[in-house]
């Protein structure tokens, strides 16, 4: 009989064959007969997976969250659902999953990363992708066409995650959109407001809005003469603009997706120019673009836009950048990227960026879905809020910032042994007006160890009641922070600590 150290070696030998053949993308038919293999291997050598040694851990890509992270995730919820408000949204949910054929198709090449579920029921069903499909057909199934709704749930992407940067296998997506018929422009520049005023709110740095449009895109790849076939697979490589350089780019569209290198050249001349407003005006008079209908309507719609970018205040955030190439197949005309700009900490490190929002005009995506084919133009806005979260907390980490991970406004302490209950009744007499309170959960606590406490988890209040209180009736308020003392008429109570800690009348 072999060594235990001699079958652990052969089935490590045998995993890493198998491992192997998956990174080679080898047959499913070859993986498939390894891994039968393997199985055989084990059951003849005895080996049982349930007395293996456990390893506790979430799943790759994923993570939990601490009391810590959580309340930071509030605080970025309450600003962007607050802009949201402010601009008169509604909020709708639809289910995690979907029917499988709801989402297949319009995702392009992303269609891979959908993760399917198994046969529930007699329907085949995938978790959603993201939240715009489903609110297209939410539109379509309703009737409805006209909403401005938004939208925060959890999406499931096959990707390859990067945590350090806020990428998750699932991860938090907050949609905002309108859909509706409406003047030109004046949705998208709604939109761009948004994103600029909830980055702004959230302090998280400097950011850019990066604009450009599909129909300019299609229109330049015709006029540099892109064969329609390829005008998608050119659009990916276009978009790597942004992480590579110009050379790598055109490599792979010579060399790997066979597109010729004048034509290619021609593409390099438009998609390496951005700038403002001027760069729109110069493109209207260019010889070729202002041949191409696509494009001339595209155009003035970007024109038409920086007006009333210029109206809201926002035109110097703003960037028309011909590189951005990048979008979904249900995409239709204006494009737009929010990202962060972190300039370098050190010696001879390198400004990184981040995309932490998108814009997207989808007008034919309701078509999809209604029996008559019926569009209903939308646009909307996405908020990568991971990538936020992130940027938050290495921020508070870095200045040692504490976060309180509770709303207690006031501690109510006992000072003495056998007050009969006078601490649990004035707590009572708190919850029921609304206040947020707490007390500890022993018969007999020392006051000091209450009052550290409070200074732990930074409760600004404590309510302190003695025997000396309870024959008076009141009780002594007293603020953590300046250690100041008063005594409070028990039915003048809720009022002072309204008062202190600045809280409205609480309705039920």
């Amino acid at each position: 009989m072999a060594s235990p150290a001699l079958e652990e070696l052969v089935l490590n030998s045998r995993h890493r064959l198998v491992r192997g053949l998956k990174q080679q993308k080898a047959s499913a038919d070859q993986i498939e007969e390894e891994v039968a293999k393997l199985l055989k291997l084990k059951a003849q050598l005895g080996h049982d997976e349930s007395k293996q040694k456990f390893v506790l851990k979430t799943p790759k890509g994923t993570r939990d969250y601490s009391p810590r992270q959580m309340a930071v995730r509030e605080k970025v919820f309450d600003v962007i659902i607050c802009c949201f408000k402010r601009h008169g949204a509604e909020v709708i949910d639809t289910p995690v999953f979907e029917l499988k054929e709801t989402l297949m198709g319009k995702y392009g090449q992303d269609c891979k990363l959908i993760y399917d579920l198994k046969d529930q029921g007699g329907e085949l069903l995938s978790l959603r992708y993201d939240l715009t499909v489903p609110f297209g057909r939410y539109l379509a199934m309703n009737n409805l066409t006209n909403i401005k709704r938004y939208h925060i749930a959890k999406v499931y992407r096959r990707d390859n995650p990067a945590m350090t940067r806020g990428r998750y296998l699932n991860s938090i997506t907050v949609d905002f959109d309108i859909a509706g018929q409406f003047d030109p422009m004046i949705p998208d520049a709604e939109c761009l407001k948004i994103m600029c005023e909830i980055l702004s709110s959230l302090q998280i740095g400097k950011f850019l809005v990066k604009v450009n449009d599909r129909r300019i895109l299609d229109g330049m790849f015709a006029v540099c003469g892109v064969p329609d076939s390829k005008f998608r697979t050119i659009c990916s490589s276009v978009d790597k603009l942004d992480k590579v350089s110009w050379e790598e780019v055109k490599n792979e569209m010579v060399g790997e997706k066979g597109l010729a290198p004048e034509v290619a050249d021609r593409i390099g001349d438009y998609v390496q120019q951005h700038g403002e407003v001027c760069l729109v005006e110069q493109l209207l008079q260019d010889p070729k673009l202002s041949q191409n209908k696509q494009a001339v309507e595209g155009l003035g719609d970007l024109k038409l836009l920086f007006e009333y970018l210029t109206l809201f205040g926002i035109d110097d955030k703003i960037s028309f950048d011909l590189s951005l190439a990048r979008g979904l197949d249900y995409y239709t005309g204006v494009i737009y990227v929010a990202v962060l700009l972190q300039m370098p900490t050190g010696a001879g490190e390198e400004p990184w960026c981040g995309q932490c929002g998108c814009w997207r005009r989808y007008d034919g995506l309701v078509g999809m879905f209604d029996p008559k084919g019926r569009k209903v133009p939308c646009v909307g806005l996405s908020i990568g809020v991971e990538r936020i979260f992130s940027i938050v907390e290495q921020r508070l980490e870095a200045l040692e910032e504490k976060v309180r991970t509770t709303e207690t406004q006031v501690l109510v302490a006992s000072a003495q042994k056998k007050l009969a209950g006078g601490e649990t009744k004035a707590c009572l007499q708190l919850w029921d007006a609304g206040i947020k309170a707490e007390l500890l959960y022993k018969k007999n606590p020392k006051l000091l160890n209450q009052l550290q406490y409070c200074e732990e988890t930074g409760i600004p209040l404590v309510a302190i009641i003695g025997e000396q209180e309870l024959k008076d009736g009141v009780i002594k308020l007293r603020s953590v922070a300046s250690r100041e003392e008063v005594d409070v008429r028990r039915e003048d109570l809720v009022e002072e600590i309204r008062r202190r800690t600045n809280q409205p009348l609480y309705v039920c």
